[in-house]
């Protein structure tokens, strides 16, 4: 059985030192709790870098040993929105090129999400048009862009040339908004706590704004079965039955726009993993692994399907994948 896994991630040395360099001393990398070297914002860790991030032919060697055909990579946070607009187009190239790269070398393993320097509209859809010239499957964004939200209306040209090419979109957590606020400096609350809500809240602001009918072509996928939507959902659709301002932009239901929405599998219960196949169908969901993350194990993610029925599990660990990026 073909086994394609969504979210994977790479980065390169390159990446790390402009990061180092032209962040502003925004991020900075060092080391966290146990030792592990990793990226850090406000003297948060959120991310631990590992060898295989920076390996490619240990990633093929992993994905061997677990069973994965086909990794669709992109880049983590913090991606590429800070520097100057000259900065963030370059580094955007750089990841874009290394990745098409990767993608020529393993061209029957890997496809590649496009970086773009969202912040800045128009470099954004020129690199964009390049990236998909390169081979680029679909584009990884970050809920939010540097502080604002994905509906912000200066996003809005990148969003139209997406919808155009009708393309696959990865909706990844970054630090979110008030992190200095919320004490997330220790116990490694940003990735426990902080990415899930980043991710909740953009998914459901798109919902509520509107966007899913602004943009028809659009397929947005929310990692890590979108955050809490799934739990969520229930209170969305009761504040559109008791408040006017949830029915300002949208005229049904919050949970009418689910079948235009997917998700990946990265879950950690079973109990969870059937909510995410209730809430968003079995037609909705795709295999992920967050591999090479230190959370991120292909094996583990793979048999966390144990027990679905064998047409469920083909198409969330292929069919849906095939459909949505045109494998």
């Amino acid at each position: 059985m073909t086994v394609i896994d969504i979210h994977t991630h790479m980065l390169s040395e390159e990446y790390l030192r402009r990061l180092i360099d032209y962040s502003d001393g925004v991020y900075t990398v060092g080391e966290a709790a146990g030792g592990h070297r990793s990226i850090h914002r406000s003297g948060a860790p959120f991310l631990t870098l590992t060898p295989a991030m920076f390996d490619y032919r240990l990633r093929i060697k992993d994905m061997d040993a677990a069973g994965v055909d086909v990794a669709v990579i992109s880049l983590s946070c913090p991606n590429v929105y800070w520097g100057t607009p000259e900065t963030s187009a370059a580094v955007a190239a750089v990841m874009n090129d290394q990745m098409a790269g990767a993608q020529a070398d393993y061209p029957d393993r890997i496809r590649f999400l496009a970086s773009l320097p969202w912040q800045h509209a128009d470099a954004a859809v020129a690199e964009l048009e390049r990236a998909l010239r390169l081979g680029a499957v679909g584009v990884m964004v970050l809920a939010n862009i540097a502080g604002s939200a994905l509906t912000d209306q200066r996003f809005s040209p990148v969003w139209q040339a997406i919808d155009r090419h009708a393309l696959p979109v990865l909706v990844h957590p970054g630090t979110p908004p008030g992190l200095e606020q919320m004490g997330m400096d220790r116990y490694h609350l940003v990735w426990s706590v902080g990415f899930t809500f980043d991710t909740t809240l953009a998914l459901a602001r798109m919902i509520l704004d509107g966007f899913f009918d602004r943009y028809p072509s659009l397929k947005i996928i929310g990692a890590h079965a979108g955050g809490y939507l799934p739990f969520l959902m229930p209170r969305l659709d009761q504040g559109f039955r008791s408040f006017d301002a949830v029915r300002e932009s949208i005229t049904a239901p919050p949970s009418s726009y689910l079948p235009r929405l997917y998700v990946d599998s990265i879950v950690y219960s079973t109990l969870a993993r059937d909510f995410s196949l209730a809430t968003f169908g079995p037609g909705n969901v795709l295999y992920g692994s967050d591999y090479p993350h230190k959370c991120g194990r292909m094996d583990e993610m793979l048999n966390a399907l144990d027990g679905l029925s064998p047409s469920v599990r083909a198409a969330v660990t292929a069919g849906n994948a095939e459909r949505l990026f045109t494998l």
